[in-house]
């Protein structure tokens, strides 16, 4: 008797369009210079809140949320920025994530969403199933690295420049992104997404928005706070709400038969 079959491996096949073996570096290269544009940004302008907070006159909340903003718009947003890749082109929207984290603060929270997924979409769809775990691994461990060096480029850049070139860094990153982007990425969709699911796609967002925002507050107003408490509950039933959609839609943002997948289940 043969195994269950692996939804997981089947969708991912199916969009597979590997690249041109000599755009791969530079695929990857696109890909990990992208995220690293959310991953230090996650953590670089930690160490410039002080700075903002005497420059603007702030308080410690106010300028707490130039972090927390962030957060919240990729949080409620990612999902909908994947599935967004696979229904109109990963390439794409990932340029388009690289364009809006460039612009602004408040709306890089909605860029990271778009191409973070977005560089893990390209990966996998323009390498082949010999070379995409390595490519992946690679992936993430530049990530990490990236991550960590944040708070290291964040200190150096207010000591010897100015906490202004903390959202400066981002632009040089964007323009090599792009560059490399429009020269070697191939565009690539998925197989099997015939439309967006615009109601799930609103649903999943109003729910980690929702929980995202509860647990930002709770740390200034407290867990019993009327509003903490409404935005945690209000989150979790949209969430349980969403669950229950994709169970029914004939095209799913999140197909819950992935899950099947062992390998999907656990990475994810």
């Amino acid at each position: 008797m043969k195994p269950p079959c692996d939804e997981g491996m089947i969708r991912s096949k199916s969009d597979v369009v590997p690249c041109r073996k000599e755009s791969g570096p530079w695929v990857l290269a696109a890909a990990i210079l992208g995220s690293s544009m959310a991953f230090i940004d996650s953590t670089v302008v930690n160490v410039a809140l002080p700075a903002l907070q005497s420059g603007f006159h702030a308080s410690i909340v106010d300028v707490q949320w130039v972090v927390e903003s962030y957060g919240l718009f990729l949080s409620a947003l990612i999902l909908t920025g994947g599935a967004l890749g696979d229904f109109f082109g990963r390439r794409l929207v990932f340029l388009t994530g690289v364009l809006t984290f460039a612009a602004g603060r408040s709306i890089q929270g909605v860029g990271a969403a778009l191409l973070v997924p977005g560089s893990l979409a390209i990966i996998s769809a323009s390498f082949d199933e010999e070379s995409r775990g390595r490519a992946i691994g690679t992936w993430s461990g530049f990530t990490a690295i990236t991550s960590a060096i944040g708070p290291l480029v964040g200190g150096w850049l207010i000591e010897h420049a100015s906490w202004k070139w903390v959202f400066f860094i981002n632009l040089p990153i964007a323009a090599a992104v792009i560059t490399i982007t429009l020269w070697h990425v191939p565009e690539s969709r998925s197989a099997v997404a015939r439309r967006i699911d615009w109601i799930g796609a609103l649903i999943a967002s109003a729910g980690l928005g929702g929980v995202v925002y509860g647990l930002i507050e709770s740390q200034t107003h407290g867990w019993r706070n009327a509003m903490v408490l409404g935005s945690l509950l209000g989150g979790l039933l949209c969430l349980i709400g969403f669950v229950q959609l994709e169970n029914r839609v004939s095209s799913p943002m999140v197909p819950l038969t992935l899950f099947r997948s062992k390998a999907f289940s656990g990475a994810n």
